[in-house]
């Protein structure tokens, strides 16, 4: 049976009870038995489901599942998984197996309680095999509760849990589907999903970055990250209080240039730090999703080989949908309390000082400002030298907008926004489009431009078809 595009959850629901192929348990740790619950409204129940299972009390869970320091983690999950899948295929596997492919669908979930005004988040994962008898692979997300209520909370919950065992076996190979699928029949603002994984022997081609990009292009997360080995994790695993050194750029490509602003801000910024703190900050490599856009779409590849050509660098990369730095600033300080450090060329301070990124606000750019340094963050300004009258910029010699000096000032004086040197001025003679230019003119002194771990990546690109250097 083919499902109707953009189904009612409880089209799905019955579409998967009267699927004889499909059959499975469920376990969930907090926020009810929501997704189960939708399973027992319909008709035909028992030929999707075999079990239900809700180990609410803390004793109870680790009993089943094993200890664990946080309940409402991946690896709380994945335990719930092992656990849940392998009863499933050992007592119905003999039975039943050859005929039918098997799924655990698990989650853990803090909702709203009573008085309380902590983060609403939770974990959900499928197990699930794609054909009778085959090994199995699994989809894992990590979703953000943004409703107020605590019944709000549940009912959103048990919708996403339906969008996600239905686009496992229906969508699972059109990925801008399956994301898409994912908030059917939930109002907009009402969940975000920032970490969205497919692994298993079945999945071994799906490049889990494209997922968690496509989480952004659809407006499903704010921003999404994965390490310099290409994991995809949600940031809050990774930043958590922790110090975070961040460098926006399109870096295309990446540049020595680039590296040497992490380096020479990495030491302006380290000296900020206590002497527990310096060793633990995390370097981190932004790109926007404005910056991933060439002719009104996101191309992929482009993407990747970006993606590739930082990690090979061995930095950890974020993608955002946030070009204004207070909104970035906010998604980063919602996963550490420890200072944040934001590098950034002339050029972008002066973008700073434009009305244009404030002009949603209310209170202008004195508010986007406000938002800005509202905690611990100083923008730390690499110096740049004017082509034309050889001048070198730094950040107190930088030229703020005659009705904004003084603001400016203010934030010199109270350290907001510090200098930081530049380690080899030679290479402030080229730019990014510079560089583009000379690969697309087949000039291969682009090589020296670019850090020798990133070159092999950029001849990938290259081969495989250049972009237009009047590209931003």
């Amino acid at each position: 049976m083919k499902p109707a595009a953009s189904a009612s959850t409880y089209d799905k629901v019955i579409e998967l009870n009267l699927d004889p192929e499909i059959y499975g348990t469920f376990a969930e740790i907090g926020a009810g038995q929501e997704t189960a619950n939708w399973f027992f409204r319909v008709s035909g129940t028992a030929g999707m489901v075999a079990k239900t299972i809700s180990a609410y009390d803390m004793t109870m869970s680790d009993a089943i599942y094993g200890r664990t320091a946080r309940y409402v983690s991946r690896e709380r999950l994945v335990a719930m998984l092992d656990h849940e899948f392998g009863i499933l295929c050992e007592r119905l596997g003999p039975q039943r197996g050859a005929n039918t492919t098997f799924f655990s669908f698990c989650n853990t979930v803090r909702a709203r309680g009573y008085r309380d005004t902590g983060e609403c988040h939770g974990w959900l994962g499928i197990r699930f095999q794609l054909k009778p008898g085959e090994e199995a692979v699994e989809i894992l997300l990590h979703v953000r509760l943004l409703d107020d209520a605590n019944l709000d909370q549940m009912k959103a919950l048990g919708v996403l849990g339906v969008n996600l065992i239905h686009a496992a076996f229906r969508h699972r190979g059109r990925l801008r589907r399956f994301v898409r699928s994912l908030v059917e029949d939930l109002g907009p603002g009402r969940i975000e999903i920032d970490m969205l994984k497919f692994g298993g022997p079945g999945f071994r081609f799906v490049d889990n970055r494209l997922c968690a990009l496509e989480l952004v292009a659809c407006g499903l997360a704010r921003a999404v990250m994965f390490l310099p080995d290409g994991e995809v994790v949600q940031a809050a695993e990774a930043l958590y209080q922790r110090p975070v050194l961040l460098l926006r750029g399109s870096f295309d490509p990446v540049l020595r240039l680039h590296l040497d602003m992490l380096e020479q801000a990495g030491r302006v910024f380290g000296g900020m730090l206590g002497p527990d703190d310096a060793p633990r900050v995390i370097e981190v490599c932004e790109i926007t999703l404005h910056n991933l856009l060439w002719g009104g779409r996101i191309d992929q590849v482009d993407f990747i080989d970006r993606a590739d050509a930082l990690q090979a660098l061995g930095k950890t990369v974020l993608i955002s949908d946030s070009p204004e730095f207070h909104r970035i600033a906010r998604v980063l300080r919602r996963h550490t309390t420890l200072p944040l450090g934001v590098v950034l060329s002339i050029g972008l301070l002066h973008e700073l000082f434009k009305e244009k990124w404030s002009a949603d606000l209310e209170g202008g750019i004195l508010e986007s400002f406000g938002r800005l340094f509202k905690t611990d963050l100083s923008l730390l300004v690499y110096p740049w030298r004017n082509r034309r009258t050889g001048e070198m910029v730094s950040a107190p010699v930088f030229r703020a907008p005659e009705h904004l000096t003084h603001l400016y000032r203010h934030f010199l004086d109270n350290r907001m926004i510090r200098e930081v040197a530049c380690g080899d001025e030679s290479l402030l003679q080229r730019t990014g489009r510079d560089i583009r230019r000379m690969q697309d003119e087949g000039d291969e002194g682009w090589r020296e431009w670019v850090p020798a771990a990133a070159v092999p990546v950029v001849e990938r690109r290259l081969r495989g078809g250049a972009r237009d250097s009047s590209a931003g």
